[in-house]
């Protein structure tokens, strides 16, 4: 073999090539995240003023306040670019960072025991128990498809639901009939799993935001004032302190989302107060229609 191109090829494979390129790409992906989140937050705070005016005007006003909401995120434009494109952005891009920073951390474990003397800093990897962590995935793959398939995609099947109810007139239910009468026919209906389905989705997803909000600041304010520079590699000595700082940061995080959460959750509490004032026949088809979930025929 030619020791001049055996030395070539081992150059453009090399650990440290690949390395900048996968740190390169994680920048990237990086601000993908970060550039969503706005997008995520403004749907959020839409869609949780209704709970929150429902504490002030009751089940009525705050009806018109949800459907009013609706013309940001549930128009042909507002649904596909405003929530659901930056929806998809900001998921594939954190799963995509994480395979990326895993590649990193091979390649670096390589590169330092070719060269032990010599490590370079690279980004780190969240860890999968972190609040941050731990609250997208809860959220993604349980409470998400949960509230999806209750509210949007089985009121708009409701025709098609196999339940035995020939007496029922099962169309399908339009936005202007998803008011808060179905949410209070959820919760008398179905009061345990409804409180913890919903305390579930509200508490994982505002705990998410509040971490990647302090994440988000960390980075583009308090680190270009110079007020932040975590090391890349703790020593032994300040071990312990960056675990003391982040536990006191995961309690300040739970504290500000449960600030947060509070008015959210007391909203349909006061509307579980009131009387029903939708029709019975009314109230029989979102009965029907919830038990299309699995959840609520359990």
């Amino acid at each position: 073999m030619d020791p001049k191109n055996s030395e070539t090829t081992e150059e453009l494979v090399s650990p440290a090539s690949n390395n900048g390129k996968s740190v390169a790409a994680s920048s990237i992906l990086t601000m993908l995240v970060h550039g969503s989140a706005p997008f995520l937050s403004t749907f959020l705070l839409v869609h949780l003023s209704a709970p929150i005016e429902a504490n002030i005007v009751g089940s009525g006003l705050a009806s018109s306040v949800m459907l009013l909401g609706r013309e940001y995120y549930q128009t042909a434009f507002g649904e596909r670019y405003l929530l659901l494109l930056p929806f998809a952005v900001h998921v594939t891009s954190s799963v995509a960072k994480r395979v990326v920073l895993t590649f990193i951390s091979d390649l670096d474990s390589l590169a330092r025991s070719e060269k032990p003397f010599s490590p370079k800093p690279r980004p780190r990897i969240r860890k999968l128990t972190s609040l941050l962590s731990i609250s997208a995935y809860t959220t993604l793959f349980l409470f998400v498809p949960i509230h999806v398939a209750t509210h949007r995609l089985l009121p708009a099947e409701a025709d098609t639901l196999a339940w035995p109810s020939t007496d029922v007139d099962l169309d399908p239910l339009g936005s202007s009939e998803l008011d808060y009468e179905f949410v209070k026919t959820a919760i008398k209906t179905w009061p345990w799993r409804s409180w913890i389905l919903y305390t579930g989705i509200v508490g994982c997803v505002l705990v998410h935001a509040a971490q990647g909000a302090s994440v988000i600041y960390a980075r583009y304010i308090r680190g270009r004032c110079g007020c932040v520079g975590l090391p890349n590699r703790p020593s032994l000595r300040s071990s312990s302190g960056n675990a003391l700082g982040l536990a006191r940061g995961n309690r300040k995080t739970a504290a500000l989302a449960g600030v947060a959460a509070l008015p959210v959750l007391t909203g349909p509490w006061m509307l579980s107060r009131e009387p029903m004032l939708a029709l019975s026949s009314v109230v029989q088809r979102y009965q029907i229609t919830l038990m299309g979930s699995w959840v609520y025929r359990l």
